[in-house]
């Protein structure tokens, strides 16, 4: 296909877990599709906590059936202070069980969820694979033209931009984005260990951030390391006998003697927001709509549901033989996704300024914040129910 005149109901540029998920359910919800995205071996050891909504998701796309024997249960969530502050909080834990739940969630390693994705994408008919990058973007009055790399053209009526944070997509639709730089870099890598992780996924909060040991299959968890960036690099340059000592003592030997497995990854952390989810024939998914730190579980699993929610407007809209990039079917998206993003982003800002301001006055604060928490039954599953699923979403 290189003609200009090939026209798609929806084009999704992008192919990370968001964009694949996206193609899939706009493909589901009777859409005629094009995913622009090259593919690329997926090498790399990263993991993902999907939660309950996002694993519904992926059921429903066929997706999670064929990796779910990858991944490792969430069902208990474990906060520790560990700021060494005069003021700590108490420990606290959250069960599923407690809200009637079999799991929060579940970790797996994105090249399984990758590959799970990739096999069902294959599969559906109404979902055009062009292996290849856009390289411009134009809108019209009435579509959108793409021009791949290799000089490939196609059109939608509805572009999905998942091309992360540096998007393309975005650019073209002139969205201007909101962006804070953080003094945190996050170190992930994955370990062995010598104690059973029980499906306990513990967040430890430090001065300069949380360290979160997420369980995966077997003895292994995931780790996600976040520090002052002079720090994570350090940590990074450790050899691998040297940061198993460092990770071991960090989460107090919990699980016993610590393995590094061989992957590590930086990432220097920063929240971004664009100032719409949503114009001009173009919809944001995944980080091209939002960029927040590694806290709660909550990067992919916006991502996911900013691709349910834009495949359900597209397919209503198609159902109905309207224009699924219709100016209201954007305002839609945005008014749909607005409250659900800001919420979150603002709440894991709150989260984590509160671990690095060491300002006297506030720690006895965020100590019985955090004492309540633990102690209210009704406040604890409330947090916990809003965690996995805001309310208005259910």
């Amino acid at each position: 296909m290189t003609e200009a005149s090939t026209l798609f109901d929806a084009a999704v540029i992008g192919g990370g877990p968001a964009g694949l998920a996206a193609a899939i359910a706009l493909a589901q919800a009777g859409a005629r599709t094009a995913l622009v995205a090259r593919r690329v071996p997926y090498a790399d050891n990263r993991t993902t906590a999907l939660l309950g909504a996002s694993v519904d998701l992926l059921e429903s796309l066929d997706v999670w059936p064929r990796c779910k024997d990858k991944a490792a249960a969430l069902e208990v969530m474990r906060l520790v202070d560990d700021t060494g502050r005069l003021f700590r909080s108490p420990e606290v834990r959250f069960s599923c069980h407690e809200i009637a739940l079999d799991a929060f969630g579940y970790n797996i390693d994105n090249r399984s969820l990758m590959l799970a994705l990739e096999e069902r994408a294959a599969e559906l008919p109404g979902l055009v694979r062009f292996d290849d990058e856009a390289e411009s973007i134009v809108i019209g009055a009435d579509d959108v033209t793409i021009r791949t790399a290799s000089a490939q053209f196609l059109s939608a009526r509805l572009v999905v931009g998942a091309d992360g944070r540096h998007s393309l997509c975005r650019e073209a639709a002139g969205i201007e984005v909101t962006r804070r730089d953080l003094t945190q870099t996050a170190l992930t890598f994955n370990v062995g260990h010598a104690r059973p992780h029980r499906n306990v996924s513990t967040e430890f909060h430090t001065p300069h951030g949380p360290c979160v040991f997420v369980p995966l299959p077997g003895d292994r968890s995931s780790i996600v390391w976040v520090s002052a960036p002079a720090e994570a690099e350090r940590l990074r340059g450790l050899s691998d006998a040297e940061l198993s000592a460092a990770i071991e003592k960090q989460s107090h030997s919990i699980l016993g003697r610590m393995t590094v497995e061989p992957g590590r990854h930086l990432f220097p952390l920063a929240i971004e927001r664009p100032k719409s989810f949503g114009r001009d024939r173009i919809a944001l998914v995944g980080e091209a709509a939002h960029v927040v730190p590694p806290i709660g579980a909550q990067g992919l699993n916006l991502g996911l549901r900013d691709a349910a929610d834009i495949a359900r407007l597209a397919g209503e809209a198609i159902a109905a033989a309207q224009d699924p990039g219709a100016d209201e079917v954007l305002k839609r998206y945005d008014r749909a996704r607005r409250p659900d993003i800001l919420s979150r982003t603002f709440a894991i800002d709150i989260a984590n300024r509160s671990l690095l301001n060491d300002f006297l006055p506030l720690q006895p604060v965020r100590a019985v914040g955090m004492h309540l928490l633990g102690a209210i039954g009704p406040l604890r599953r409330f947090a916990m129910r809003e965690g996995l699923t805001p309310t208005w979403r259910r």
